[in-house]
């Protein structure tokens, strides 16, 4: 084991750890900042971490893989990755940060909120610590839409109509976030499109989504059922919950859909 003691800080470019980083920046001023990139990223991820490291003062390094999706990919047989096997989290994520700290101590901070009833530790390696400021100080959501705002970084773009951080053709995606990359950035939908398979011979379909393909879900009239219960549920959840932001009433709407968790690593 290494003899450096070190304070990471790792960033997926969603809302918790940004709030967290901004901070952690005077608190811990010895902080590393990095970010796992897959290459397979939102735009809006990217102008924001941009934004964030203004604001820190100090860069954020970007961790790449040594092999990116599409290697993995035909190594794990072509099959994408799902709830179930989440072999991108742990190729792409979780090997790239655990060669970044080595063997030397590390306390890893995570941005989990004192509102939130799950673990974030994404690594076993006993040189490893981790660390959770907002559980400790009592940080909920409402505490980082402030933090955000007060360093004037606010949220990135994509909150508009996703609530997720993560790759442009993450399989946790909602069927109303799939329409809406479809919307703001179609030729990603179709690149995400280009991975699905149908083995007819076996009769095995490889889909992003569960039991529906991306090509039957960009069908006019399937696209109109999404939005149209999409809108019912945001009213339903206005009325029910007055005063929160447009935001919160529309993540609570995806998160009525299932109750999979999604990779700390990459949300959070």
């Amino acid at each position: 084991m290494g003899s450096k003691v070190r304070h990471v800080l790792g960033l997926s470019g969603g809302k918790d750890s940004s709030a967290l980083a901004i901070y952690m920046r005077d608190r811990v001023p010895e902080m590393e900042y990095y970010f796992c990139d897959t290459q397979k990223e939102l735009p809006e991820t990217y102008e924001y971490l941009d934004r964030l490291q203004a604001y820190l003062g100090k860069p954020i390094v970007r961790l790449n893989a040594e092999r990116g999706f599409d290697h993995w990919l035909e190594m794990y047989g072509g099959y994408l990755p799902s709830s179930q096997m989440r072999w991108c989290t742990r190729m792409l994520k979780i090997k790239p940060f655990e060669e970044f700290v080595g063997d030397d101590l590390v306390f890893s901070y995570i941005g989990i909120r004192a509102d939130e009833d799950r673990d974030g530790y994404i690594s076993h390696k006993p040189n490893i610590t981790p660390v959770y400021p907002f559980k400790e100080d009592g940080i909920r959501e409402r505490d980082v839409f402030e933090i955000l705002e007060n360093a004037g970084v606010g949220l990135p773009k994509y909150y508009e109509w996703r609530t997720r951080s993560g790759c442009y053709f993450c399989f946790f995606q909602r069927k109303a976030e799939w329409v809406g990359l479809m919307e703001r950035h179609p030729e990603l939908f179709e690149k995400a499109k280009q991975y699905e398979k149908f083995d007819e011979e076996r009769g095995v379909r490889y889909t992003w989504s569960n039991n529906e393909s991306l090509e039957e879900l960009a069908a006019p009239e399937r696209v109109a059922d999404i939005k149209r219960k999409q809108e019912l549920a945001i009213k339903k959840k206005a009325k029910a919950q007055p005063g929160q932001k447009l935001y919160q009433i529309f993540n609570a709407t995806l998160e009525d859909e299932d109750d999979t968790e999604p990779c700390t690593i990459c949300t959070t």
